[in-house]
């Protein structure tokens, strides 16, 4: 049994390490090309950070760093091949979108089909445990629609949150370390070691995308990211899902999750595409309330990480254990959820309260409310 856990333990090191090393390695060499068939970045919608010279296609590293130590340390077979292949497919259509930019339904349409590959090789939610009414089985269409829209739905919500230096794949990385960490603690060392290979690929591509960039993820990556923390989670957390272990993964990406949901909230108010570039994220407002690039993505990571360590703490200590409550559990989980909560209220105030004080804030409001 100790032995066994030594050997899963060891495999998440080692496809943690193996991702990090081969995106460190490679990214370079893949700014290099994408430098020499100009894929530079041109997205002056996007903001602050329109710099012509930074290469966009680091997706194609990342997707290295991922399928190499996939292919060493997990069976291919049967799930993990969906997911390999639907990876393939994510990175496929978002390199495609970055050398040529697809039509909004184009786009769609390769995501939906880059979902609908794992669902078809079994990776979808088979059962679900109601409150009251116990553990219920999903009939199958329904589970492969809803396992469908949500791996679109979080691809899209990383290639929104994409929009700062360092800022998607540091979101993803301390995603990925947390499902591994919760993964491991179910006995699932499958998911927990791809989980690891996407923080060790994240956090290499860090290395060459943190302010100020040398690189950029382009859709290629952000997709591939979205995707790949989306199977996990369905494979590994929701595919006998309670309603407890449903919400660590929301609570994991909470940040992609309100900064879509605020932004497509607000271009339907407006009546602009939900699928039109705009500079309504979050990482846009903490600039135009005065923080430099930098500031502003350790703040969503700072975020991330306290919302990270409130689903943990749900995972590992429980404060109502098998018919009895825990006191110490209890309070770890209750200062944690402080933490998590103090945080974001914080943030809130941050863009909601300060932005109202500071006259940068006030003099760009004003020439977009003008223009």
């Amino acid at each position: 049994m100790v032995w066994d856990q030594l050997t899963d333990h060891l495999q998440v090191l080692y496809g943690a390490a193996a991702a990090l090393g081969i995106v460190v390695v490679l990214t370079p060499a893949v700014g290099s090309a994408a430098r020499y068939l100009r894929l530079v970045d041109d997205r002056p919608a996007e903001g602050q950070r329109a710099r012509p010279s930074i290469p966009r296609l680091g997706g194609l590293a990342l997707f290295l760093g991922i399928l190499v130590p996939s292919l060493a340390f997990l069976p291919l077979g049967g799930e993990l091949r969906g997911i390999v292949l639907g990876a393939a497919v994510a990175t496929t259509v978002g390199a495609i979108d970055d050398f040529r930019r697809l039509s909004w339904w184009q786009k769609l349409g390769g995501q939906v089909l880059a979902g609908a590959i794992p669902v078809g090789f079994g990776i979808y939610l088979h059962t679900f445990t109601f409150p009251l009414l116990g553990r219920q089985e999903v009939p199958t269409w329904l589970g492969a629609s809803v396992t469908v829209i949500g791996i679109v739905a979080v691809m899209n919500m990383v290639n929104f949150l994409d929009g700062l230096d360092g800022l998607a794949a540091g979101v993803c990385a301390i995603s990925g370390f947390t499902f591994c960490v919760i993964e491991l603690s179910l006995g699932r060392t499958g998911p927990a070691v791809l989980a690891a290979i996407v923080f060790g690929a994240s956090l290499g591509f860090l290395r060459h995308n943190f302010y100020p960039a040398r690189i950029f993820m382009g859709d290629s990556g952000a997709l591939l990211l979205g995707f790949t923390l989306a199977t996990v989670s369905v494979q590994g957390l929701l595919k006998t899902a309670a309603l407890a272990t449903l919400v660590l993964p929301l609570l994991v990406l909470a940040v992609p999750v309100l900064d879509t949901s605020f932004v497509v909230a607000k271009r339907l108010k407006s009546g602009q595409p939900i699928y039109v570039a705009d500079a309504r994220h979050l990482h846009h407002r903490f600039m135009r309330i005065g923080f430099s690039e930098r500031r502003a993505v350790v703040h969503l990571w700072a975020w991330c990480a306290t919302l990270a360590l409130a689903a943990l703490a749900t995972r590992f200590a429980p404060p109502h254990h098998r018919g009895q409550w825990n006191p110490a559990n209890l309070a770890i989980d209750i200062a944690a959820a402080v933490l998590a909560i103090a945080f974001s209220a914080y943030v809130v105030y941050l863009l909601e309260l300060v932005k109202l004080q500071s006259p940068r804030a006030r003099r760009r409001e004003a020439e977009r409310t003008a223009a």
